[in-house]
């Protein structure tokens, strides 16, 4: 480890003078990067127009590297030129070890002196990494400027001093090396870092090394804030480092304290670790380490993504920031087009997020509410809309007397269709003006929901509806029943009738006293039983059932529902959570667990509420 950090340490000061390490090769063809837009964008489009770097002046001409900082991309261009100069970019990932040639080459027209090339990303959150770029040209020779590489800065920038910490935590066991003890210090409230080493002597070193994969890979990281220790003195401590870049779209970022004694070359480290600005943020930022921004969408789940980014629009406008705001503009403009089944998802997407499924296409109704409620943009009420019109379609009164039919086939009337329209059409009857079409669809909606039969004597709300229209007694599962409360909530809300606010407590009330759906205190699904495992649907449940549940807490003042909430998140938080803050489907922390970007979602749903 440390001649490898060593070695990325050459290249980066290489890199700093424009020079290129002469193991350093061109790398393989990649494909185009993407993260607020993909590669090759006009430079028309650039929102700022910086020069971190010197020109550089060959043979008389004058190639550039222009930055847009906002934009997380740059260009180059080329000056005082003759016909058939040239001018691209080179790109790195890797301190220069390989770089991608020629990006975006153009060539001067007869007539003309100068050029540009296209815009390309300096950052690649999709593979979790932060480049090096240059501007290079090809005038009776080939030359370069300096690479130049984004710094890192959050509520503070890399290289900032720990007394300036708001905290100072060690949240991993600290390591040792011949007698020497190596920590890693965490500043929470900043999530900033630092490294220090003890009982030490002159020469001994210590560093950070900061990884955006995990702790896979640490390129843009190895060996920062390297310090040694002082003649005379027996300890030292590097300075602090970031753990979230927002300006290049990287969150959640994992560092590791490293050190190494004086006479030997072998190096011990920490454990990776994510620093913990609010359980809810970091929840959030490990979350958008799977957020894919070249295809706007969290990989492979369709309705999965509409509910993540429902959560993760409701962390926002909960908490105030704006940090994710890009990922909510790049899935609507990425994702209101047509696909190809098997794109989005096994069925065909049909445009405006509507398909077979009227579950799904109704999930993205809800997500671009909150996004409305988030952001103020009138796109994604008008597009809630369109998408609640398809769904209204398959309102049908000919069969069980109303409810929405699962699918374009019409083969099942169920609960969380029908939840899902009942909570859509309440929501836009109170956000558009002197409505009352959609408020009087919710008002027949509530209606027949509570009268549909679902919900059984014990007041849980089953899966759904039998041919002859009877309760199929199938599994009791908390998203029907969050949907079910936040569905008659908002219609209470909208029409201020009181026995629709008692209907839905009476739902929440039977929540935590059945064992169906709580168990010693915590929200526990059928699947987080004895040795069963949920599917990918089932992992997201939970989450829903703790928006609504919470809303309901909101609106009530109800201490009762205020302490479920924060039993939910002070369990999952202290026995369902690793060192990166990454969340599990038990949130009562036992095996078998699962984890990944929709138990995620769902955990984050439960520490907004919590924080509130």
């Amino acid at each position: 480890m440390i001649a490898r950090s060593l070695r990325l340490l050459l290249a980066a000061a290489l890199l700093a003078t424009g020079l290129v390490p002469l193991t350093a090769a061109p790398a393989a063809a990649a494909d185009p990067v993407c993260a607020l837009h993909c590669d090759t964008l006009d430079p028309s489009q650039a929102q700022q127009d910086t020069f971190p770097v010197p020109e550089k002046n060959l043979n008389g001409r004058v190639i550039r590297l222009h930055v847009s900082q906002p934009d997380t991309m740059a260009w180059a261009s080329i000056d005082d030129a003759t016909s058939g100069n040239a001018v691209w970019l080179d790109r790195s990932w890797d301190a220069g070890a390989t770089w991608e040639p020629v990006l975006g080459k153009a060539t001067v027209p007869d007539s003309r002196t100068g050029t540009r090339t296209l815009m390309y990303n300096i950052t690649d959150p999709r593979t979790h990494r932060r480049g090096w770029i240059r501007a290079c040209g090809d005038a009776a020779g080939v030359g370069c400027t300096a690479w130049f590489r984004p710094g890192v800065c959050d509520e503070l920038c890399d290289g900032a001093d720990p007394a300036d910490a708001a905290g100072d935590d060690q949240p991993v066991p600290a390591t040792t090396l011949f007698g020497r003890t190596i920590r890693l210090h965490a500043d929470h409230a900043n999530a900033m870092a630092w490294a220090s080493i003890e009982d030490g002597g002159q020469g001994d070193e210590v560093w950070l090394d900061r990884s955006w994969n995990k702790g896979s890979s640490w390129p843009d990281g190895s060996s920062l804030g390297r310090t040694s220790v002082a003649a005379g003195a027996t300890a030292a401590r590097s300075t602090m480092h970031a753990t979230r870049d927002p300006a290049g779209l990287l969150y959640g970022g994992a560092v590791r304290a490293c050190g190494k004694e004086a006479s030997h070359q072998e190096g011990s480290c920490t454990a990776w670790v994510r620093p913990v600005p609010t359980r809810a943020r970091a929840a959030a930022d490990a979350l958008m380490w799977s957020y894919d921004p070249r295809d706007a969408w969290w990989p492979r789940s369709w309705w999965n993504s509409a509910a993540t980014l429902t959560a993760l629009t409701e962390f926002a406008r909960r908490t105030g920031t704006q940090d994710y705001d890009w990922a909510i503009a790049r899935t609507f403009e990425v994702n209101r087009g047509t696909f190809a089944p098997g794109e989005r998802s096994t069925d065909a997407v049909e445009g405006h997020f509507r398909s077979r499924a009227i579950d799904d296409t109704a999930w993205w109704g809800l997500t671009w509410l909150a996004a409305y409620d988030h952001t103020g943009e009138r796109r994604y009420l008008d597009e809630a809309v369109t998408i609640a019109e398809y769904v209204h379609g398959y309102w049908d009164p000919g069969s069980c007397g109303g409810g929405v039919w699962w699918d374009r086939e019409r083969t099942y009337k169920n609960a969380v269709t029908s939840g899902l329209y009942l909570r859509l059409t309440a929501e836009l009857h109170r956000r558009l003006d002197g409505d009352a079409v959609w408020g009087e669809r919710a008002r027949t909606a509530g209606e027949w929901f509570l009268s549909s039969g679902m919900i059984n004597a014990a007041g849980l709300v089953n899966d759904g509806l039998t041919g002859d229209c009877r309760n199929n007694g199938q599994t009791v599962w908390s998203y029907n029943q969050g949907l079910a409360i936040g569905g008659l909530l908002e219609l209470w809300r909208g029409t201020g009738e009181t026995r629709m606010l008692d209907a839905a407590k009476r739902l929440a009330d039977a929540a935590l006293a059945r064992p169906e759906l709580t168990r010693d205190g915590v929200l526990t699904e059928s699947c987080d039983t004895g040795t069963r495992t949920c599917d990918d649907n089932q992992k997201q449940f939970k989450g829903v059932f703790m928006r609504y549940f919470a809303d309901l807490a909101a609106a009530t003042g109800s201490t009762t529902y205020r302490d479920y909430a924060d039993r939910q998140a002070d369990s999952l938080w202290t026995t369902d959570r690793d060192h990166l803050n990454d969340l599990g489907q038990r949130w009562a922390g036992t095996a078998p667990n699962q984890q990944d970007w929709r138990t995620q979602a769902s955990a984050l749903e439960a520490l907004t509420a919590a924080a509130r």
